[in-house]
């Protein structure tokens, strides 16, 4: 077996694993040992796409559930997205484009988390800030129902009859848009915030509400598919067999990329690549499975916290996305056979250069139990070079000339180096720049790596027992209100 270091693919995306092998951790004999067992991980995600069957799978109510993530990224009849749905998307994107002031998306999870990555990546903090025209008509988007938060609910109708007020929409009155996004249209967090918002919005002189509808729309399955109908208000289909985790590339996540016109066709594109690229049985030649055996094997060796790093400001919230794929499909106590394995890794989120000041000190002298992930983007949409307005001040001088990206580069080698260093293992994904198409690659190469990693640990990545305990006692309590 040649493990090089590196992968690269057509596409340009590299997979520098060089400090994640030779290590006293994690030795090329232990993955040339996982060869046949990657080859049987790589049969167990074959029988997905042609199937959409994972082994013992289970709904929460304990019914065979089918698992459809692998087939997002394919737009034709019979999957989660097809030519339809994608028309429809675009189509509402346009309405929203003419006809509405202000989005307040309500979820939770991965109905807030995947939303959150693409309005930060492709919108970003200034979005609500600007004149409507930088915005290209679009609409400003908050995000509530992603805690229960009553001060959050009250600072965003504040600022929506602000923005009415001084008459800062495209009409006499300020249209805002409710969009609840929730499968089972019963989580207590989205339909908390809705409740507040649709009253609040309601009573308002000052706002003209309209409400649209992400959820299962099969038929009985959700309250709020019912009164969606009720009300003719517009609805969006949550799938069978895509959870919350997985759902930034289907009507979930891309509802918010057509509130912001992000090109949706370019980020499906991207997954779609790396989809293809990643479905050799291989090590050397697949770099979802080969990442999913270095970490795997990481784990086996004590290795149980993961940090999810990338050199980019806007990409903080990808790290965040990142938290729930890998906190809830491998954080498992049983395997398949009902053994207690209690497997997974504690994700934390970092963003560089930042947590160089907060969290390395940590990662370079604490606990060896940390895998370091990096994300790297070779080019950048700004390039700023640095004048010195303060000749006088001898501290200045040394950064006149110094292009920022580049002093950003050599943070993360160094950071990079430092780890490898002390035998600290780290690993680098390498983007081109950020688009729609990279970070679609980039996404889907983590689910599928996490998706491969629960094939070598024998567990369900696709279900979340876990989260349903607190649930029950919860309810409980609510119900002793």
């Amino acid at each position: 077996m040649k493990l090089s270091g590196k992968i690269t693919l057509a596409s340009g995306f590299v997979f520098d694993y060089g400090n994640m092998i030779n290590t006293p951790t994690v030795t090329v004999a232990a993955i040339e040992a996982l060869q046949s067992r990657a080859a049987a991980a790589a049969e167990a995600l074959l029988k997905i796409r042609e199937q959409g069957v994972a082994k013992a799978h289970l709904s929460k109510d304990g019914t065979p559930e089918p698992v459809f993530f692998t087939k997002l990224p394919f737009v034709q009849e019979g999957n989660p997205n097809t030519p339809a749905s994608i028309s429809k998307l675009k189509q509402f994107g346009r309405y929203l484009q003419q006809e509405i002031d202000a989005v307040v998306f309500l979820g939770v999870g991965g109905s807030y988390l995947g939303n959150k990555v693409l309005f930060d990546v492709f919108a970003g903090s200034g979005w609500n800030v600007g004149c409507e025209k930088s915005r290209q008509g679009y609409p400003r988007i908050y995000f509530s129902g992603n805690n229960l938060d009553g001060d959050q609910y009250h600072e965003i109708v504040s600022e929506l009859e602000y923005l009415a007020q001084h008459r800062l929409g495209k009409q006499e009155q300020f249209r805002v848009l409710l969009v609840p996004i929730s499968k089972s249209g019963t989580t207590l967090e989205t339909l908390a915030a809705f409740t507040y918002f649709y009253e609040q919005c309601q009573k308002s002189s000052l706002l003209q509400l309209e409400v649209a509808v992400v959820t299962d729309l099969a038929e009985g399955a959700s309250p709020l598919c019912s009164l969606a109908k009720e009300r003719s208000w517009p609805c969006f289909d949550i799938k069978e067999g895509i959870g919350g985790r997985f759902c930034i590339f289907s009507d979930p996540g891309l509802i918010t990329a057509a509130a912001i016109g992000m090109d949706i066709e370019a980020f499906l594109h991207g997954a779609k690549d790396m989809e293809m690229a990643c479905r050799s049985a291989s090590l050397e030649e697949n770099p979802a499975l080969l990442n999913a055996a270095l970490k795997y094997t990481a784990a086996e060796n004590g290795l149980d916290i993961e940090v999810f790093m990338p050199y980019a400001a806007k990409m903080k919230s990808v790290g965040e996305w990142y938290v729930q794929l890998l906190a809830e499909s491998l954080g498992k106590r049983s395997d398949r056979a009902g053994n207690i394995v209690y497997y997974g890794r504690t994700p934390v989120a970092a963003v560089g250069s930042t947590d160089m000041h907060a969290q390395t000190q940590q990662h370079q002298d604490g606990k060896k139990d940390k895998v370091v992930q990096f994300v790297e983007i070779l080019e950048r949409d700004q390039q700023i070079t640095l004048n010195n307005p303060f000749d006088h001040v001898a501290a200045f001088k040394k950064y006149e000339g110094l292009a920022v990206d580049t002093a950003l580069k050599i943070a993360l080698a160094a950071n990079a180096e430092a780890l490898a260093s002390d035998g600290r293992l780290n690993a680098k994904y390498i983007l081109p720049r950020i688009d729609a198409y990279y970070l679609g690659q980039l996404l889907y190469f983590l689910m599928l790596s996490v998706a491969y990693e629960g094939e070598l640990a024998d567990v369900d990545a696709y279900d979340q027992p876990g989260v349903e305990t607190y649930k029950r006692i919860m309810k409980q309590k609510l119900s002793q209100q």
